[in-house]
């Protein structure tokens, strides 16, 4: 048995934070300071850990503290009437701009644009007439034919251009209707659950919308091929089953901050009841960054996050473009580079500027730095 979840106080969050998140433990890399490696004079160098700067696919989970709006939403509504004949677009997934949404059953108006095209053809017809008439008269005119016969073809002329005119007109009007008994999206984004069902009728511009799509940009969100949702029971007990969205949210209630999002799960043990309280977890998708150890940071009194990155033999301060945390690093989108040498140990008295020696580490899973090769000068770059 299928039945639907309805997780109304499931609140969105760009970067999946983790609320408690792992403090990072910069161990020191020796029990006594390291000396400085040969070539170096005067002892002046200070022994740094580093690790080298890669960029990650991090998980773009759907929890979020605070309140946003939308960027773009608009409500669709039809700009012909008729019975609707097909509603095209799968519920929570995606639009793009231009993607057909519902069909309005069109034979009315592909007959009104064949009689369009049938009134052009006896429009230029009568033109065509007037044109020749026109033509006879101007060369009989004086010898059988009088200056206010000439007059009267000139005018029938115009009359049957404008008569042409107006009927292409009405047959541009016609091919506008036929082209809006197919509803599209005008902006890419989430649509919601339809308001009518297949055989409804609508009205041209009418007061309820048919759906209402919301644009909600996420950077450089990659979407994944299909959506990790996984549910928790209120015991505290992992469910088995996978999930599917059926319905994503698209807006966030200004009054409670929640967004309502409908999820479906395989349910053949009866274990999930109506009313029960559940939590879910949703990865939507990946975002390319850089994630820098929060240990190896710091905040300017400005706010401002701040770390050391080795080059050239120096350290140098850098300020970073944050966009929340995942486990215990920051999502790092500017300030730093792939490749580039990171400093995560050794920062005790560190300046702009000071003349360090590089020292390859590691970092384990609960923050511990661990040296990976003896200490030896490496070009800081």
């Amino acid at each position: 048995m299928l039945i639907s979840i309805l997780p109304s106080l499931l609140r969105l969050a760009p970067w999946a934070a983790v609320a408690a998140a792992l403090l990072f433990c910069a161990v020191p890399l020796a029990a006594q300071p390291m000396g400085a490696p040969p070539g170096m004079a005067g002892g002046l160098a200070t022994a740094v850990g580093v690790i080298t700067m890669e960029t990650q696919q991090v998980p773009f989970a759907t929890t979020v503290p605070g309140r946003a709006v939308a960027y773009e939403q608009v409500d669709i509504r039809p700009r012909v009437g008729g019975i609707v004949s097909e509603i095209v677009y799968p519920p929570g997934r995606p639009v793009a701009v231009g993607d057909v949404l519902f069909r309005i059953e069109d034979r009315t108006y592909r007959a009104e644009v064949a009689a369009a095209k049938a009134e052009v053809a006896l429009a230029e017809a009568s033109v065509s007439t007037a044109q020749d008439t026109l033509a006879r008269y101007e060369k009989l005119v004086g010898i059988g034919v009088t200056a206010e016969e000439l007059a009267t073809a000139r005018v029938s002329l115009l009359q049957a251009e404008a008569d042409l005119s107006a009927a292409e007109a009405a047959l541009q009007v016609a091919e506008l209707d036929l082209d809006r008994t197919e509803i599209k999206s005008p902006i890419a984004g989430f649509p919601e659950v339809p308001t009518v069902s297949v055989g409804a009728l609508v009205t041209e511009n009418q007061t309820d919308a048919l759906t209402t799509i919301t644009r909600i940009d996420a950077g450089s969100l990659r979407v994944g091929a299909g959506v990790d949702i996984r549910l928790e029971l209120e015991t505290g007990e992992a469910y088995a089953g996978q999930g599917k969205m059926v319905s994503p949210g698209a807006s966030v209630s200004t009054t409670t901050g929640t967004t309502e999002i409908r999820l479906q799960f395989d349910n053949p043990e009866r274990r999930i009841l109506p009313g029960q309280f559940l939590r879910v977890d949703i990865v939507l998708g990946t975002t390319e960054a850089i994630l820098v150890p929060q240990g190896a940071t710091a905040r300017a009194a400005s706010g401002e996050l701040t770390a050391f990155v080795a080059v050239d033999g120096k350290a140098e301060q850098r300020i970073l473009t944050e966009q929340g945390s995942y486990q215990n690093a920051w999502i790092v989108t500017e300030g730093i580079a792939a490749g580039e040498a990171l400093i995560v140990d050794g920062l005790l008295n560190l300046g702009d500027g000071a003349a360090v020696a590089t020292v390859p580490v590691t970092i384990s899973a609960d923050g511990v730095v661990t040296e990976t090769a003896p200490a030896a000068t490496m070009d800081g770059g």
